[in-house]
């Protein structure tokens, strides 16, 4: 069978052995209470505010009141909220791009079963939130060497939409030229581990929480596709038509959750490692300021879109695929709403809202620029360590480490090429002889896109991570030592 034929009649069987809509979810939640049922992903934390970091802050609740029941189910892929939801056993869901477009297939049929995109919870305008990685002993280098290989993905989510885009990019049929393992994310990364598939394509945190196990290397930034992707909140339309105020209270509340998060990212990242079990260094390098991921709900026409240009792919992926009219499947009245005058402007705006800011205390600059800004975070301090530059962060984690401070529970740097955030450790750097004083060192996410650098700068070289560290090292005491000569 088709694999995305198989998703949607599991989708149909779950259904089926299910109850039917009416009634089902948004009824009597006990003692005359209405209930109202949440299915979200704990782990995929590009949703946290529709999900892990709402739930534990308890903003619905407080909004609701005692007069309804907040029940949450927790899943790994939204392919079973999609299923409950059209049994009518999931009200409100949040799941990524490619998950909502099977969504509204999967209900645009029936009325009263019907959903609507009614926010977005994080997106990325490049794609990044998802990755292709394999092992750290892999012999590929780059996607194309993964052809007539075993690629573990979920089939139908957001981390295979990109993986089927970045394989006709890269010459391959994604059908064909690989063969794609339909496997849950746990059980994916514990096939990459045992050797028996040569790649795993996920979405976010799987990839980066493997990377900064040391148990994969990234192959893949899904950066380099450009195309935005998102994970938003959907809600069945006959029961936002029956309960508008739980709707409201739901956006407002995920509305208060972003704020949050952008106002205490560390509290938030802590908050959803302990949720989660996820390491919190992992939860930040996403949701951090900077992060690969930008939390905003607003509905922007740039991942409209993206969801246009998703299309094709999912049909291509499955004849079980119907298509899907978005015009009636996306809905930002609700969210106008709640969010109040400052919709539209927000909604034109991608400036990420969280950035990393402050005064560099190594180079001694201001940080200011987001495609540069990097971030230290050391063991026992209360908060991070700005850096203007990933060579001004370098430079700071020498000088850390010279001066007997704590571990570095994790340093971040953005990609020199496509800005994704990732782990300074786990970058391939490039130096270059040529460029600015505090912009010698250059991280990239994948040695793919290090070579490439290469390619237009003949004096630049790859070095190692502890090798950029020493010669940030060097330079940084040159510096110093020309400064107190100076004075």
């Amino acid at each position: 069978m088709n694999p995305l034929r198989a998703v949607v009649a599991a989708a149909l069987l779950l259904a089926v052995a299910g109850c039917s809509v009416a009634g089902a979810a948004g009824g009597d939640g006990g003692a005359g209470k209405t209930r109202v049922v949440i299915g979200y992903q704990s782990k995929t934390i590009n949703t946290v505010t529709a999900g892990t970091l709402l739930r534990s802050l308890g903003y619905l609740e407080k909004r609701l009141g005692d007069e309804y029941t907040v029940e949450w189910q927790d899943h790994d892929t939204g392919a079973p909220i999609t299923a409950k939801m059209v049994a009518g056993k999931v009200d409100i869901g949040s799941m990524g791009d490619y998950p909502l477009l099977i969504n509204a297939s999967r209900t645009q049929g029936a009325e009263e079963a019907r959903t609507e995109l009614v926010s977005v919870t994080g997106y990325n305008l490049r794609g990044a939130l998802n990755m292709v990685v394999v092992a750290k002993d892999s012999e590929a280098r780059t996607l194309a060497d993964l052809k007539g290989k075993k690629i573990s993905a979920s089939v139908g989510s957001a981390g295979h939409g990109t993986l089927v885009q970045a394989l006709e990019k890269a010459g391959i049929d994604p059908v064909n030229g690989v063969e794609t393992v339909n496997q849950q994310p746990p059980v994916g990364a514990s096939a990459l581990e045992a050797g028996t598939v040569q790649g795993y394509a996920q979405f976010v945190a799987w990839p980066g929480l493997l990377v900064f196990q040391d148990k994969a290397r990234l192959l893949y930034d899904g950066a380099s596709l450009d195309v935005p992707t998102f994970h938003g909140t959907v809600v069945r339309a006959a029961y936002a038509a029956e309960h508008p105020e739980v709707v409201d209270a739901f956006l407002k509340a995920q509305i208060d959750a972003t704020r949050y998060l952008h106002e205490h990212p560390l509290e938030a990242a802590e908050s959803v490692a302990k949720e989660t079990g996820l390491p919190a260094e992992v939860v930040y390098l996403y949701n951090g300021p900077g992060g690969i991921s930008t939390f905003d709900v607003t509905l922007k026409p740039q991942l409209r879109a993206a969801h246009e240009h998703d299309v094709p792919y999912l049909k291509r992926i499955g004849d079980g695929f119907s298509g899907v009219d978005l015009s009636r499947f996306v809905n930002d009245s609700y969210l106008r709403k709640a969010y109040g005058p400052a919709y539209d402007a927000d909604t034109a705006s991608t400036v990420n809202p969280a950035a990393i800011t402050g005064d560099d205390p190594v180079c001694g600059i201001p940080v200011r620029d987001p495609a540069t800004a990097s971030e230290l975070w050391l063991a026992g301090e209360e908060t991070t360590r700005p850096a203007a530059t990933p060579t001004c962060l370098l430079r700071g984690i020498a000088k850390a480490e010279a001066d007997g401070a704590a571990d570095v529970r994790a340093a971040y740097v953005p990609d020199a090429a496509t800005g994704t955030r990732w782990f300074a450790d786990r970058a391939f750097w490039v130096e270059d002889p040529d460029a600015e004083e505090n912009a010698r060192l250059l991280p990239f996410t994948t040695e793919d896109g290090a070579e490439a650098y290469l390619d237009a700068h003949r004096g630049a070289r790859i070095v190692s991570y502890d090798d950029a560290l020493k010669a940030a090292a060097k330079d940084g005491a040159e510096k110093d030592g020309a400064e107190k000569d100076g004075a």
